[in-house]
């Protein structure tokens, strides 16, 4: 591994400017990164991948950059970590004795950190001797109160990062030292720009491995946390729509192309709310009943997997003006916007949004109908398994009889992945990029 090299006078943050911790130079006493193995950490719950590591470069460049400061006699505590996918960052921080915030949007973010510090811990579920205390929670005021040191990787998308960045100048230390990495191909000028609104000093470090820390101090003391931004769209067959969107939602405010689609076939098609089956039982004597479905106690009828900013659940809302309607999401800035959504529709009082990763807290055969978009990417990566994993979760908890609605890039070919996981497949709607079809669960 190249040696870092930590910035002369690393503890004063008062001067005219900060140097990252370059490549080369003076070696490290410890490389913290090193002393951790990082081949132990998973990714679960997300798929397994031999392409994809539970870590990457990024994550080791900001470990080793902050023992570079810490070298230099820089006193990291209270540290606060955020958008740790897997706990690559926070996990060789806590090996460290630091005790380590960690702040998260996404729900399976969340489930991989604890599964992966489970990992480290012996039959009697302690952790090693020397070890830190990790605290998880929400990338808020909770997590940076106070906080002297920020690591954090990257958000790819600007706003999410404009989002971050304003936290963590409102919350965080006056003194905070903020370390950013990220990979080189998922970085650009514009993100220096970004962290410059919210801190009067922004300084790139040089590369390693194809990755890049930034280094932001000096909070400005006009930051402020964005508010979500709203927007009025008109779809055809519904009307006017206000859909409201966080700055880390993706998509924010817009009515993107594929839920317009699903929006207006579910529209023309005008279904009605499925009506599950009864399953077959054989009882004790031998003899083969049929039970009619019931929906367990206080189960939505249909539910908007992955909701976003909830444009897909005011159209569930709205198709089936008798259903309850569920807007799941696993990032807490998306469940925020579609309960906005929701309100500035009217629609409060019939839509629920709630955090959950896949549909988990869900039971089986649970629902009538699921709307779907689903995502194509996981955090940076291009990965339709992320879509398998979302259509996989739908099947689970679509009772028999069930409908799949779900809109999706044509050149993904999901269709096998429908079938083998809900059930019998037709597509009802294509246009130039989209097809939108409709399963029905077996």
């Amino acid at each position: 591994m190249d040696a870092v090299d930590a910035t002369p006078d690393a503890a004063r943050l008062d001067a005219q400017s900060l140097t990252t911790p370059d490549v080369g130079g003076r070696p490290l006493p410890r490389h913290w990164s090193a002393e951790f193995d990082l081949d132990r950490l998973e990714r679960w719950p997300l798929p397994a991948s031999r392409e994809r590591q539970a870590h990457d470069a990024a994550d080791v460049l900001l470990v080793d950059t902050l023992a570079g400061w810490a070298a230099d006699g820089r006193h990291p505590s209270p540290v606060a970590v955020l958008h740790d996918q897997h706990g690559a960052v926070c996990l060789p921080l806590l090996a460290q004795g630091l005790d380590v915030r960690l702040g998260l949007d996404e729900a399976s973010a969340t489930r991989s950190v604890r599964h992966n510090l489970d990992l480290f811990r012996d039959v009697d579920g302690r952790l090693p001797a020397g070890w830190g205390e990790l605290t998880v929670g929400g990338v808020d005021g909770c997590t940076l109160a106070g906080a002297r040191t920020v690591l954090m990787a990257l958000p790819r998308a600007l706003d999410a990062l404009h989002l971050t960045a304003c936290a963590v100048a409102v919350h965080a230390a006056g003194d905070v030292l903020v370390l950013g990495a990220g990979r080189d191909k998922h970085m650009s000028p514009a993100m220096n720009d970004v962290l410059a609104r919210s801190f009067r000093t922004v300084v790139p470090g040089r590369g390693r491995s194809k990755s890049r820390a930034l280094t932001a101090a000096h909070p400005r003391p006009d930051a402020a946390i964005p508010a979500p931004r709203s927007r009025v769209h008109r779809l055809e067959g519904l009307g006017e729509v206000t859909l409201t969107g966080g700055w880390a939602t993706f998509g924010g405010a817009a009515a993107d192309p594929g839920s317009r689609l699903l929006a207006r076939t579910l529209l023309e098609h005008s279904p009605a709310l499925p009506a599950p089956r009864s399953r077959s039982m054989r009882t004790a004597s031998g003899l083969e009943v049929e039970l009619p479905w019931r929906a367990p106690a206080g189960m939505p009828d249909v539910v908007d997997a992955g909701s976003g900013n909830g444009l897909l659940a005011v159209v569930a809302a709205r198709v089936w003006p008798a259903a309850a309607v569920l807007a799941s999401d696993q990032s807490a800035d998306a469940v925020a916007s579609s309960a906005a959504t929701a309100a500035a529709n009217g629609l409060a009082d019939r839509i629920t949004a709630v955090q959950d990763d896949a549909l988990e807290s869900l039971p089986d055969a649970s629902v009538r109908a699921v709307v779907l978009n689903p995502p194509f990417h996981d955090a940076t990566a291009v990965d339709p398994t992320v879509a398998h994993r979302m259509i996989g979760a739908a099947g689970r908890v679509l009772a028999p009889g069930g409908q799949l609605w779900c809109v999706w890039n044509s050149h993904l070919r999901h269709r096998p992945v429908l079938e083998a996981a809900v059930g019998p497949t037709r597509q009802v709607a294509r246009d130039r990029t989209f097809t939108v079809t409709v399963s029905t669960r077996l």
